[in-house]
Parts: C-alpha cells; sequence; structure tokens
C-alpha cells in the first residue's frame, strides 16, 4: 500500500506504508544509531514523536522480546529507508513489520532517509503527518500538524504503581519518568533494592523509606512542562540522600535549582555522541536521545557546576551539583545495544551511597 510523509513545511516523502494503516500526526525526530531499532522502538522517551532512522537496512535481525526497554514500543511513527522482510537471527521471535502492526503504529518505508535527515538538520525538528490518503490540498492537514504538541507523555509513560526490584546491597529508589528497563537492571545488577516509583509520588513518600541513594529516570517530552514533579525533586535535591539523574532527570534537577532548558535543534539522537568529562578531561563515546538540554548559562556556580559537554556542539551534558552528594548526566549510561564507555557512573552512584553511611 502507498503511504505518504507529508512535513508541516510542504516536503511530500512516497512510500510503502508498514504496521498500521492510520493516519498519524506526529514530532518527526531522528535517530543515527546502526543497531538497537527495538532499544529504541521500545524507549519512553520517544512517545509523541515518529522516527526517523538514517541506517538504510532495518530489521535485518527481528524482533527479540526480550531486548525490550519497556513493555511496549512508544514512538508514535517509524520512518526507514528499507525495511528488512526475512529476519537472520537465532534469537529472532518476531519480524519488525508484524510488531508495529500488532502494537498499531504506523510506518512508511521507501523514503530517502538521509534526505529527510537533512531537512530536519537544516530547518530543524518539525512536525509532521505519516498517511496512506493521498491529499490533494495540503493546507488542511499541514495546519494540524502546526498545531500538534507533545503533551503529558511523561504521565502516559510513567509505572501506574510501585514495585520492588529485591537485591542484598543498597536500597535505591527510582523515580520512573518514563525509564528504560535498563537502568533499573543495571543498579539490580550491582546488588541494590531497588523500588521504582510513579513519577508523580511526593517527595516525601520517597525518603520516607530510607532509601540510600534516590535515581530519576530519563523521559520524555519537554522538561519544563513538569511542573508538579519539579517541585518534589527540589525536596529531594534539599535532602541529604545521594542523588543519580539520567537525561530527563538530569534536566528536572537543573530546573528544580534553578537553572533553565532550552529546545535544541534537532536533538542529539544515537549512539555515537562523544562527550568529554571536564574533570579528568577525557572523552567518552555516548548513546543519547533527548531534543531539549539545559542551558549551562542559567546555573548558578555554587549551586552546580558543569561536569560535561558535548565536544560536537558545546551543550550540556551533565552536571556536579556543589555540597551535595549528586551529579546528572544527560546521555544515557545503561545504552544496550551501545557504548559502554559511561556505564562506570553507575558503579561512582554506589561509591557515594556508601561514602554517605
Amino acid at each position: 500500500m502507498k503511504a505518504y510523509l507529508i512535513l508541516e513545511d510542504g516536503t511530500v516523502f512516497t512510500g510503502v506504508s508498514i504496521g498500521s494503516a492510520r493516519e498519524v500526526i506526529s514530532e518527526i525526530v531522528f535517530n543515527t544509531s546502526m543497531t538497537g531499532y527495538l532499544e529504541v522502538l521500545t524507549d519512553p522517551s520517544y512517545a509523541g514523536q515518529a522516527v526517523v532512522m538514517t541506517y538504510p537496512l532495518i530489521g535485518n535481525y527481528g524482533i527479540c522480546r526480550e531486548d525490550m526497554e519497556s513493555l511496549k514500543p512508544w514512538p508514535d511513527g517509524y520512518i526507514v529507508r528499507e525495511l528488512s522482510r526475512l529476519p537472520s537471527n537465532f534469537r529472532s521471535e518476531d519480524t519488525i513489520q508484524h510488531f508495529l502492526e500488532e502494537n498499531d503504529i504506523p510506518g512508511i518505508s521507501g523514503i530517502d532517509t538521509r534526505a529527510l535527515t537533512k531537512i530536519l538538520r537544516e530547518k530543524g525538528t518539525m512536525n509532521g503527518m505519516i498517511t496512506t490518503k493521498e491529499y490533494a490540498d495540503l493546507s488542511e492537514p499541514i495546519a494540524r500538524m502546526k498545531a500538534y504538541q507533545v503533551k503529558g507523555v511523561v504521565k502516559a509513560t510513567t509505572t501506574k504503581e510501585s514495585y520492588v526490584l529485591p537485591g542484598e546491597g543498597k536500597k535505591v529508589a527510582l523515580l520512573d519518568l518514563g525509564a528504560k528497563k535498563n537502568i533499573a537492571r543495571s543498579l539490580n545488577e550491582r546488588g541494590c533494592q531497588v523500588t521504582v516509583y510513579p513519577a508523580d509520588t511526593a517527595a516525601e513518600e520517597i525518603l520516607a523509606a530510607n532509601p540510600d541513594g534516590i535515581m530519576l529516570s530519563n523521559g520524555p517530552g519537554d522538561p519544563a512542562e513538569n511542573v508538579e514533579i519539579i517541585q518534589e525533586i527540589r525536596k529531594l535535591y534539599e535532602s541529604n540522600v545521594p542523588i543519580f539523574a539520567i537525561c530527563l532527570g538530569h534536566q528536572l534537577m537543573a530546573l528544580a535549582t534553578g537553572a533553565s532548558t532550552y529546545k535544541l535543534k534537532y536533538g542529539h539522537r544515537g549512539g555515537n555522541h562523544p562527550v568529554k568529562d571536564l574533570e579528568t578531561g577525557r572523552v567518552y563515546i555516548s548513546s543519547q536521545n533527548h531534543g531539549y538540554a539545559v542551558d549551562a548559562r542559567t546555573l548558578d556556580p555554587q549551586v552546580a557546576e558543569p561536569a560535561f559537554v558535548n565536544v560536537n556542539d558545546g551543550t550540556n551534558e551533565g552536571l556536579k551539583y556543589v555540597g551535595k552528594n549528586i551529579f546528572t548526566v544527560q546521555y544515557h549510561p545503561e545504552a544496550c545495544p551501545g557504548p559502554q564507555d559511561s556505564s562506570y557512573l553507575f558503579d561512582r552512584f554506589l561509591k557515594m551511597m556508601e561514602v554517605n553511611d
């Protein structure tokens, strides 16, 4: 079946429908990863977005549900150059096209994804529509696209009730803002007992459980939208409990302590982003997925100082909080598949909890 990708600037790509045939409007973003399409599809940070994969062949190793980062896929749509119809992998349980169909996710293949990516890089992230309907007049769908906003996605992706991953070591409270499973798993593998809390949990409830440390997870959407959560994170900041935050959690901690965030032109999404540790000068290759960044110019130097910087564009990639057992990073140390350079940050968090005893 023929399908169309229409951008809000009027650009139209024609391809083949994959997955669900329903029409969808979403924010169009691109990911440069060469592997890990299932992890991308099941990353809650993509809620409210349709993902363009720049690598030309997707689906060649099928679907292995053990690798899913959440219980279901989250993107509104999926856009690829070529979809593999015959996956080859001893772990494969399904094809990507059937996976999209059973989860009602519209997609399109057969378009020039690199040309599309160049448009998004030059003009910035924009909204778009995936549809099987051929529009003679684009004014009506473009008006709908321009009105679209990503809203309420943290509430949509967070766990509905708290649960515990048992462990014999440190007790960690994980605030689920749209968390990837591997964050809790990375802590659990290090012996931690991890209690996962919904995003709207009151700080008093978390602190009443006397955790040895608090983890703020990744998640989707505009960080500044989460006003009530930011107020609770401020209370966590004022406690003496060690805190480690990733991605959205990093942004929310910055907002809770008086800094500002802003939307990047086209975001960072991929597995090859270099970040520099400002203390050691060492550069790590990181996995990233975010459309917003902390404005380092708005930091109060008595509250927080930059700890990591993006080598490509100089944006902030992490903060160290003055006089507090708190550090935060914009990138993903738990990413699988992806570079493992920064998994040591979980060990740093464990040491921080031990010192705090």
